[in-house]
């Protein structure tokens, strides 16, 4: 694969995510991280992508280009894990990324329903 491209962005997610459901399906919490995430279940996923979500804000703010890359990757892993937590899939995601596309973020975001 070559370093840089959207294909290898696109494998390595790809892969990640079915890395994560092979981990889930394994069912072992006592070898595996991410069984052991999946376990707790969606709140505990959801915190810990919270938890990444702001380390990553303060690495955009303040900390090197290091430090950001990595906290991307954690803050990608634990969203996938929290995705998958809930059963959504990232053909799901692509699918609803796909119906946005060419439509300004400001109509979206007006079209969607007020809570």
């Amino acid at each position: 694969m070559k370093l840089g491209s959207e294909e290898n962005f696109a494998a390595v997610l790809k892969h990640l995510a079915e890395t994560i459901d092979n981990r889930a399906d394994a069912g072992d919490s006592e070898a595996s991280y991410t069984a052991k995430l999946l376990k707790k279940g969606p709140s505990k996923t959801a915190k810990k992508m919270g938890e990444e979500a702001v380390e990553l804000a303060i690495a955009l703010t303040s900390q090197s280009d290091d430090e950001v890359i990595a906290e991307t990757a954690d803050v990608i892993y634990h969203l996938l894990v929290a995705l998958r937590s809930r059963g959504v899939s990232l053909d799901q995601i692509a699918e609803e990324l796909a119906k946005r596309e060419g439509i300004s973020g400001l109509v979206e975001k007006a079209s969607r329903p007020k809570e």
